[in-house]
């Protein structure tokens, strides 16, 4: 695999266990939602194991899916000093529910996860991103599911007051 996607990879992978810090860390918090968070945090846990995966094995049907993968290596690695900015300011004051959630929200939407998400939802006929999609089918789109989690919790949407 040549360096770029091995760079972007290893900052893709970073990201993934990011997002899964942070949602424990909300994890934590929130009792009354600690299933959800837990369950998200396992998600992404697993999103950074899927990419890791695919980088240091040789894989029998087909080349590493480089879709899956923003093509910013800058952009990842801004997304990545913000996720751990959070981190640090979570970790010194926790923040509200709504901002945790609307965080989250925010978070999804970042380049490194949009990628992934528009990867999962791709038409293909590759063998080796149909496994990967496979593979990660549960996983999907989490952004659509925290806003109805949201809605469902009475829980306002920052961009919709």
């Amino acid at each position: 695999m040549n360096n770029d996607i091995t760079a972007l990879a290893e900052e893709s992978i970073k990201l993934e266990l990011n997002v899964s810090e942070i949602y424990y860390l909300f994890h934590s918090y929130f009792a009354g939602d600690a299933n959800f968070w837990r369950k998200l945090a396992l998600e992404e846990k697993d999103h950074a194991d899927l990419i890791r995966s695919g980088i240091e094995e040789p894989l029998p049907m087909g080349e590493f899916p480089h879709e899956i993968l923003s093509d910013n290596l800058q952009d990842l690695k801004g997304t990545n000093k913000k996720l751990h900015s959070l981190l640090k300011q979570f970790k010194n004051i926790p923040p509200s529910r709504e901002l945790a959630f609307n965080t989250a929200l925010e978070i999804e939407a970042s380049a490194g996860e949009l990628h992934f998400q528009d990867f999962m939802d791709k038409e293909t006929n590759s063998t080796i991103d149909e496994l990967f999609q496979f593979l990660n089918r549960e996983d999907k789109d989490h952004a659509e599911r925290i806003r109805s989690y949201m809605k469902d919790n009475d829980i306002s949407v920052e961009s919709e007051k």
